[in-house]
């Protein structure tokens, strides 16, 4: 049956049936589900049932149908169509060549099964049912894992199925368990499953959508932080890898909050705390919770789930956190990598301009705040630290860098260097040399867009406030070239990270200061200005 045929039918069409206001055009438009509930709300009225039986009949039978949708059958149901919007004989005329090339009559004139064939689009809100071929292998799949547990399986044994069957990572056991076992009987029987995963056209869904549907609460159209706690949670408790974190609960928490971080820093790029699932397909996400649930060495998962990298951040904050309350103010920031900031941008980093502490404490950076804040100042060639900084020197906030905002942050730069007897640098010649680099569309000022068309993007904030990696780059430090060289798939962050991450180890097994370890990487890395 067509849909045009019954929409077509402007006859047996009643809006005072359907109880809802007029709608301008444009309000229609501008709302496509507006037209959708309306369109629902009419085919569930019973006079449409009925007018619509008796079309499919008519049709079934050969018989010719009239403008109207008004059938022979229809006709002898008398009472049972839906009242005509029009007086008899009053009916618009239509076009002249709708009797020869209007696509709703060449439609009409198609055989039964073809006019079934549209609803099927219609009506299939929550995706294609799953084809048949693939039903049956998965169904037959489904017997092999659930046979000899006639009662379900339980939670321990429905990491195969969700390896097996979901295709998903088995950290992920937990989290569709619970999707299914709604009562928390704690066993999930095989049909339960079947209607969950097969006749829910989960079999059919791309894997982000997959792990979309399963992760969010089922009245939100977006994923939260809280969300994805179930998920570390049961990584940390089972993958090899992070076995030795077993005996330290308090530590297990401080690593899935930072995954989870990590996360949403890059993947959330709204930047909202709302992940929707056009920013998980837009991510690397997927593939890096693959990884890890294949990868034994957690630490070779350098997207997101690295314990190393997660130790790094941690003791990053530890050492900043004097009094250890877990909250951090401008004084303690300004010692972030021996020195490096200006107080200028420390102050535009605690006023919150490139993004709202989660601290909620007047002053205070919490440990979310401060995760941020070191993914940005590490791996300045990333898109999210790029934003974070403009943000910070865009003192106006009219989405350009003009030179006078430029120079604002220099001048604390150039008298650093005068300060410790160093060469100094006019703003002039920067202000030449970052022109030069960056290429911006118009020379009088930097838009963002300038800045990540260029892979150099990340010096020009180093040359405004960060000494030490402005004098790292005018030096070109042959070893950090090298190691770019080396491998060049490896970001900034993770080159960061893996330094000290051998630095902190050496400190922790007892090799400091006494003799040379440290400050040997000190002056390859960051010289101590």
């Amino acid at each position: 049956m067509d849909i045009d045929a019954v929409v077509g039918d402007v006859g047996s069409f009643d809006p005072e049936l359907l109880q809802l206001p007029e709608l301008s055009p444009f309000a229609l438009k501008a709302s496509p589900q507006i037209a959708e509930d309306l369109y629902a709300q009419w085919l569930s009225l019973p006079q449409t049932g009925r007018l619509v039986k008796s079309l499919i009949d008519d049709a079934t039978a050969g018989i010719p149908i009239n403008a109207l949708g008004n059938s022979s059958s229809a006709n002898a149901a008398g009472s049972n169509s839906l009242p005509s919007m029009f007086q008899a004989g009053s009916t618009p005329p239509l076009s002249p060549r709708s009797s020869s090339g209007s696509p709703r009559f060449s439609k009409l004139k198609t055989s039964p099964s073809s006019l079934r064939s549209p609803l099927k689009v219609f009506y299939f809100q929550n995706g294609r049912p799953p084809p048949k071929e693939l039903q049956e292998h998965c169904l037959s799949r489904i017997n092999d894992l659930f046979g000899g547990h006639m009662d379900g399986l339980q939670l321990h044994e429905f990491k195969l199925v969700t390896k097996e069957l979901c295709k998903l990572p088995t950290f992920f056991s937990s989290a569709i368990f619970k999707k299914i076992d709604t009562s928390c009987s704690g066993i999930v029987t095989r049909d339960a499953f079947v209607r969950y995963w097969v006749d829910g056209n989960m079999l059919t869904m791309d894997t982000a959508t997959q792990i979309f549907k399963i992760l969010k609460q089922s009245d939100s159209n977006y994923l939260t932080q809280v969300d994805f706690k179930p998920i570390l949670l049961e990584l940390v408790a089972t993958h090899p890898g992070l076995e030795f974190l077993h005996g330290t609960p308090e530590f297990q928490e401080r690593y899935a909050e930072t995954v989870i971080y990590r996360i949403f820093y890059y993947i959330n790029r709204s930047g909202n705390g709302r992940l929707t699932l056009r920013e998980l397909k837009r991510g690397n996400l997927i593939a890096a919770m693959q990884h890890a649930d294949e990868e034994e060495d957690i630490n070779k998962v350098l997207r997101y789930f690295s314990y190393e990298h997660f130790y790094v951040i941690y003791c990053k904050f530890w050492e900043l956190d004097t009094d250890h309350d877990f909250l951090i103010d401008k004084e303690n920031l300004i010692r972030y990598g021996n020195h490096a900031l200006t107080y200028r941008i420390v102050d535009r980093v605690f006023s919150q301009i490139p993004r709202k502490f989660t601290s909620k404490v007047e002053g205070k950076m919490g440990y979310e705040d401060f995760v941020y804040f070191m993914l940005s100042e590490e791996d300045k060639s990333c898109e999210p630290s790029l934003e974070y900084w403009f943000k910070c020197i865009d003192l106006d906030g009219n989405g350009v860098l003009t030179p006078n905002e430029l120079q604002f942050f220099y001048e604390e730069q150039l008298h650093r260097m005068e300060c410790m007897a160093q060469e100094p640098v006019l703003f002039e010649d920067i202000l030449c040399q970052i022109v030069d680099m960056i290429a911006p569309e118009r020379e009088d000022y930097l838009t963002l867009a300038d800045l990540k068309g260029c892979k150099l993007s990340g010096n020009v904030f180093n040359i405004l406030f960060n000494l030490n990696k402005f004098i790292a780059f005018e030096s070109r430090d042959p070893f950090l070239i090298r190691q770019e060289r080396e491998d060049p798939t490896l970001t900034e962050w993770d080159r960061f990270a893996h330094r000290e991450y051998i630095r902190l180890s050496m400190e922790e097994d007892g090799e400091n200061a006494s003799n040379g370890s440290v400050e040997v990487w000190d002056e390859s890395l960051e010289a101590p200005f």
